[in-house]
């Protein structure tokens, strides 16, 4: 950790945490808990099947203890979060896909939303828009503009390439922009 930046990074943690930090893996599961929750309740869609499915993520990273790359840790938990939750849906029997319903209190609840009614009109027109595209689209575009994965992350955790994640998010913003227009939303950027 640096002088200048008084938060650790992922790497700090992880790092700390396999020198035998208990408190450095406690943080990282506090810093993704919730992002990684909800991720993988848009594909489950039952709160407490994501709730087991993350705290076994995050058991299998302090069980292994893998060796991960610089700036990935989010990236390769959210991979093994993926990769258990299609294991329980295939045991399961159920169809992978994500989805957004149910999330509306969690995406209202942002503190940047919080008492406005234009924004939980804009946050309400947003999910609607986002329900009627495509589950691929909608999840590479909630893990790179709500959980903030870069490319390459993104491309880890749904096993593409990053140029199908490219191609993914520029029909994801392409099809969103059709939806909003339909819902009256002209300049999707204001």
């Amino acid at each position: 950790m640096s002088e200048k930046d008084s938060i650790p990074s992922d790497d700090e943690l992880y790092a700390g945490f396999l020198k035998g930090d208990s408190t450095a893996y406690d943080e990282l599961m506090l810093r993704h808990g919730d992002s990684l929750l909800w991720y993988l309740y848009g594909m489950v869609h039952d709160y407490q099947d994501a709730e087991d499915l993350m705290i076994e993520a995050f058991a299998r990273i302090m069980v292994k203890r893998p060796w991960i790359s610089e700036n990935c840790f989010k990236a390769y938990l959210f991979k093994t979060g993926r990769n258990l939750t299609a294991r329980h849906l295939k045991k399961s029997s159920m169809i992978e896909t994500f989805d957004l319903d149910g999330m509306e209190e969690v995406l209202a609840s942002d503190e940047s939303t919080e008492g406005t009614a234009v924004q939980n009109e804009k946050t309400e027109i947003l999910n609607k828009c986002l329900a009627r595209i495509e589950p691929e689209l909608r999840e590479v575009l909630y893990l790179v503009y709500f959980d903030g994965l870069s490319y390459a992350q993104v491309a880890d955790v749904m096993k593409v390439k990053p140029k199908r994640v490219d191609h993914l998010l520029q029909r994801g913003k392409t099809r969103m922009k059709e939806e909003l227009k339909k819902e009256g939303v002209e300049d999707p950027y204001l």
